[in-house]
């Protein structure tokens, strides 16, 4: 099998997966700029769509209450870290993948790092309701659930993908990530705990951290 050698120039892949990297992260900066900024349009838009969304929260109480279950059991950060820390585990003990583990559990951790940090540089206020139907604590932006989500369900997709898992399983773990980073996103919203914008500034920089992660994995293990 071939192997890369110390002088060999990086692969094309590595060029792909870099510029990549960076569209991503320049889109979350932009949309964090318009955020910090208070950009009228799109304070507007987030206003326009958390309030028709409150409004049939408060309509629907059983799909409110099946939003609460699912965002803060099924998808809460703490569930999908804990995700993650079994994949460690089993990186570790089945696969003896001990640099790849370590590198997924960095990974995780410097995006939680990542997302803290800007919501405390942020600081932006949740929305706040008359009559809410659920509360949250800490700045707005980006969603903590969307940005978690999207990270660990992104980086173990890529995982599984690395391994070559059978056909069945992968499109079954497509589905499942799919429905819960967007499934995620969407209750967020509809509880009235986070503006649209901050859902999708947590799906950009989720993705962005995803992306930079695979290709220094990628520089690491060709």
């Amino acid at each position: 099998m071939h192997t890369s050698s110390v002088d060999s120039p990086p692969r094309p892949e590595h060029h792909t997966a870099a510029r990549f990297t960076g569209v991503l992260a320049l889109c979350s900066v932009l949309l964090l700029t318009l955020v910090a900024a208070r950009w009228s349009p799109l304070i507007g838009a987030d206003g326009d769509i958390a309030g028709t969304t409150h409004r049939w929260a408060v309509d629907e109480p059983v799909l409110t209450q099946t939003c609460r279950i699912l965002t803060d059991w099924v998808w809460d950060p703490w569930t999908m870290r804990l995700l993650c820390a079994a994949a460690v585990v089993w990186l570790v003990v089945r696969q003896a993948a001990r640099w790849t583990a370590a590198w997924l559990a960095l990974a995780v951790a410097l995006g939680t790092v990542l997302q803290q940090g800007i919501k405390a540089a942020v600081d932006r206020p949740r929305p706040v309701w008359p009559d809410p139907v659920d509360s949250a604590h800490y700045s707005a932006f980006p969603s903590g659930h969307a940005m978690t989500a999207t990270v660990v369900c992104g980086l173990l997709l890529w995982l599984l993908h690395r391994h070559g898992v059978g056909r069945a399983v992968w499109r079954t773990a497509v589905a499942v990530a799919a429905v819960s980073v967007v499934g995620v996103g969407l209750t967020r919203i509809w509880l009235g705990v986070h503006w649209p914008s901050d859902v999708l500034g947590g799906w950009l920089l989720g993705t962005t951290v995803v992306a930079a992660a695979v290709w220094v994995h990628r520089l690491r293990q060709p």
